[in-house]
């Protein structure tokens, strides 16, 4: 790649990876707030496990929006582009975070503060759905096929480095202000600062380039008479990639959640400690999660996506029943190590999941094919993660039912990396020229 190759991709990274990360940031403060404070201020009528799980019900109707959403943003991204798309997720998702920072809480509202919490929650949700596999393919598609797997890593990043950012000013602010005080307006701030965030995700975002894949696919279709209707085509000819994709996100979505938003409530409810060692913990290990992810994108360009994958999901399926023993201890330093090693197993499977995703898809449905088999996964796992996980160590106090629920996602994940075909240094365009050829064959 030449210098002036390797200057664009890196901005193009650059838009990407920042746009990601405040749309992480979003998303994650809520669900950090969620176990921390919503429960007290939204529902502050329920018994204390009770009231999280109600809480967490409110986040978890955020991800049964994201599959309507991967589905419109897919639809019209495959059709109108990734830019124009991405700019909207992003004013979607910003906008509904500031909005929470000004919501009336249950004492104020009675049951008019929970409903507003929801529906603002049904706007996350909807603009995540749309911006993740947007943000994923305009680098894949900007990329060379070598080095796919570092590239499409990058924006990757924008998840524990959103929840890293979500996590540490929760923490400031709760290390800084009494109780009373962040229960008061302290939990607002870093909502409202999601409106400064905003601002300079779309100074950057409006800056980068239509994906030149996407514009070649383009020009190729206008000379075809066929109507091009992208909902259609992804379900009637990849619906096998479709369900490789929920299958391979199984395992990686459970075990994020279990890690940075359960591992809150086991903390504090479970085993009485203070929020502040959740905090810190998920806050070290999205520190170096962040760093990591591109290196287990860079070694999937060299050894293979799936033998990666494999690894954190058969990882994962282990540490799950390490890491609530090291949680037991309640140690601070073990309580992090545990989330740190958790973390690293799941940049495993996260890193090449973008390569490795949307090299499964011709570009005509990529975008579609990518955000709806991602975002359905999210329902079935992500979703109900923190409320299974919640449910289980409620019903028997334990938490080896957690661990074996996350085993058995992993279980879910091998067999779906097993159907899938390696994808390692495929062409983009070459992919999307096969699929033309076969769409206009009699």
């Amino acid at each position: 790649m030449s210098q002036p190759q390797r200057s664009a991709i890196a901005k193009i990274v650059g838009a990407s990876l920042i746009g990601t990360t405040i749309e992480w940031y979003d998303f994650f403060l809520y669900t950090s707030a969620a176990a921390l404070v919503f429960n007290k201020l939204f529902f502050p009528t329920a018994s204390p496990l009770t009231g999280t799980l109600l809480a967490f019900l409110t986040y978890a109707v955020g991800f049964l929006a994201r599959p309507i959403g991967g589905l419109v943003f897919g639809h019209y991204g495959d059709r109108l582009g990734r830019k124009k798309l991405l700019v909207v997720s992003l004013v979607m998702m910003g906008g509904s975070t500031c909005l929470m920072g000004v919501l009336p809480t249950f004492a104020s509202a009675g049951v008019a503060a929970p409903i507003l919490l929801t529906l603002l929650r049904l706007v996350q949700g909807f603009a995540l759905g749309g911006e993740w596999g947007g943000a994923v393919l305009i680098v894949s598609e900007h990329g060379d096929d070598r080095r796919r797997g570092f590239w499409a890593s990058w924006p990757q990043c924008g998840a524990p480095g959103g929840n890293l950012l979500a996590t540490a000013v929760l923490a400031i602010l709760s290390a800084t202000q009494s109780d009373a005080t962040f229960m008061s307006w302290g939990w607002r701030v870093p909502f409202l600062l999601s409106g400064v965030l905003l601002l300079i995700g779309l100074w950057i975002r409006l800056a980068v380039s239509e994906s030149p894949v996407f514009l070649a696919a383009q020009e190729q279709a206008a000379a075809h008479t066929e109507k091009h209707v992208p909902v259609v085509e992804v379900f009637r000819d990849s619906w096998r990639q479709v369900l490789i994709t929920i299958g391979a996100r199984m395992a990686e979505n459970v075990s994020y959640y279990v890690i940075t938003a359960f591992i809150l409530v086991y903390v504090t409810t479970g085993l009485h400690l203070p929020k502040g060692v959740g905090l810190s913990a998920v806050l070290i290990g999205s520190a170096v999660h962040f760093v990591t992810i591109p290196l287990w994108g860079a070694l999937s360009d060299r050894v293979g996506r799936r033998p990666v994958y494999l690894f954190g999901a058969i990882g994962m399926a282990l540490w799950g029943f390490a890491f609530f023993a090291l949680l037991d201890t309640k140690s601070t330093a073990v309580i992090v190590l545990a989330a740190t090693v958790g973390l690293l197993l799941h940049g495993a499977m996260y890193g090449p999941q973008a390569a490795f995703f949307a090299e499964q898809f011709p570009t005509r449905v990529r975008y579609t094919g990518l955000s709806v088999g991602g975002q359905l996964s999210s329902i079935a796992a992500g979703a109900v993660a923190p409320l299974i996980a919640v449910a289980l160590f409620s019903a028997w106090g334990s938490t080896v039912p957690v661990s074996l629920y996350v085993a058995a996602m992993c279980v879910l994940t091998v067999i779906a990396l097993l159907a899938a075909r390696e994808t390692r240094g495929e062409s983009l365009h070459d992919d999307d020229v096969q699929a033309e050829t076969a769409a206009v064959s009699p």
